[in-house]
């Protein structure tokens, strides 16, 4: 990776705090020994092993439908090493809340002391983290069983999962481990397609084979993160600490062993490919992170504003085209013209997304349909103003992707990883400052304590006429 006196010579981007207080902060932290940063790195270690080990330990409300299902299997190699630990809902879930905190904190730290870290001190971190998260049952989500669910309604059921449900297929043994029962899937082909041959095993192989590619494919997002910004001439420890130290990417994405990062291995190989200059492969990749979720698609504008001069973007799109036909052609021949369901969810609120805390504080009892759609149009103006004032690319993208997920009205914590790389490796440090800020709000709001504090003084965030229909909707859903 290349010696410290190397390391430092590249450029190391602010952090992105701000105020007096932040300014003495880094400068102590830059002047001192590396402790902080050592410290800031054991305490994300430490806070994702207190999570994995309460989370094997019992079932508790880490894991959804552990009450319901908690085999040894799905618990993973930890279970019961530890004994009987805290199971009470409410003091677990502030426990879990502090830690997230106290991640958040450690992450803010990292980032400032970065200076101080050498390279091969982050890889082993990073790589430790992962092979933590690799031992935990999902934690916060049931979207890994969602995936399987869908695979074996299509592989083993010969469902179509795009114009059928899960709910079809209720005496399968992933059913009970599922939920969203009504929802068809919202998930991209090329993703759908390759979960089929799991569909084909026993469940408890199909769910390590598929927790092992989802941590895999996060460390090949990481490295490539790490190659990009040595393509452009940043400093790679910063960019990666950035984003695989991100507490919101290591519990709720890597954690809870999300498909996000299947989209953003081969989005962040366009990346890497256009700073190459090998365009035609660029747009292949770009297609095929569409495939897999179509959120990537938002990369292509700035990769066209990149892709300079003329006959650059002539080979970018050429190969968009050309990796377009397979995919497209696999994916009628196996669900037909149907196409991922992206309208129902969309329609959904959480509590804290944007539009429903707008429509609260404008008195419209939530999120409703006319101020999501003002929020997707001005998305879109976003995205205009950024093309138009042909600003760096990458910090372009950023800012069109914090929109994107601020539009949202179902917005949930771990989209905040797609906009994670954009800020690490855009040229704007309020990019990265709004980012930051964006995950400690994203944290605070939905950690349980949040939930708890709030019932505790009868205060609700769903208790509109907008929210409440939400709620109508997602329980027809889920249920």
């Amino acid at each position: 990776m290349g010696a410290r006196s190397a390391e430092t010579a590249v450029v190391v981007p602010s952090v992105g705090l701000s105020g007096a207080g932040a300014r003495l902060l880094r400068a102590r932290l830059a002047l001192t020994r590396p402790v902080y940063g050592l410290i800031a790195l054991g305490a994300l270690l430490t806070g994702a092993l207190a999570v994995v080990v309460f989370a094997t330990a019992e079932p508790t409300i880490l894991v959804p439908r552990s009450r319901f299902d908690f085999p040894g299997w799905l618990a993973g190699p930890l279970h019961g090493l530890f004994g009987q630990l805290i199971s009470d809902p409410r003091t677990l879930g502030y426990g879990f809340s502090a830690v997230m905190l106290a991640m958040t904190v450690a992450y803010v730290v990292a980032l400032a002391s970065v200076r101080m870290l050498s390279m091969r001190t982050i890889v082993i971190v990073v790589i430790a983290l992962h092979v933590v998260m690799l031992l935990s049952p999902p934690l916060q989500l049931t979207d890994l069983f969602n995936y399987l669910g869908y695979a074996r309604l299509g592989a083993l059921h010969h469902l179509n999962p795009y114009t059928y449900v899960i709910a079809n297929e209720r005496h399968d043994p992933i059913y009970e481990l599922t939920t969203w029962y009504n929802l068809r899937s919202p998930y991209g082909p090329a993703f759908t397609l390759l979960t089929y041959p799991l569909a084909l095993l026993p469940l408890p192989a199909a769910y390590w084979i598929l927790k092992t590619a989802t941590v895999l494919a996060s460390l090949g997002f990481i490295a490539l993160v790490w190659r990009c910004a040595r393509q452009l001439g940043r400093d790679p420890r910063f960019a990666v600490l950035f984003v695989a130290a991100n507490p919101i990417f290591l519990i709720y994405a890597l954690g809870g062993f999300h498909n996000d990062v299947f989209m953003l291995l081969p989005a962040m190989a366009s990346i890497s490919l256009l700073l190459d200059g090998r365009d035609r492969w660029s747009g292949a990749s770009l297609m095929l992170a569409v495939a897999v979720k179509f959120t990537a698609g938002l990369l292509l504008p700035f990769l066209l504003l990149a892709a300079r001069p003329m006959r650059r973007r002539v080979r970018l799109v050429l190969g968009m085209a050309l990796a377009a036909v397979p995919l497209a052609a696999a994916s009628v021949a196996v669900f037909g013209f149907a196409l991922p369901n992206l309208s129902d969810q969309s329609s959904l609120l959480t509590n804290f997304s944007i539009p429903n805390l707008l429509g609260l504080v404008l008195g419209q009892g939530g999120g409703t349909p006319t101020l999501v759609r003002l929020a997707s149009v001005a998305v879109v103006l976003v995205i205009a103003i950024l093309i138009w004032r042909r600003g760096d690319w990458l910090t372009g993208a950023g800012w069109a992707t914090l929109a994107l997920v601020c539009s949202l009205a179902w917005l949930v914590p771990w989209y905040i990883v797609w906009v994670l790389p954009l800020a690490a490796l855009g040229a704007s440090i309020r990019l990265r400052r709004a980012t930051i800020a964006f995950t400690v709000f994203l944290v605070l709001t939905f950690v349980p304590a949040t939930s708890l504090i709030m019932t505790q003084l009868k205060l609700s965030t769903m208790s509109g006429a907008a929210s409440q229909a939400s709620l109508t909707r997602q329980h027809r859903l889920e249920h």
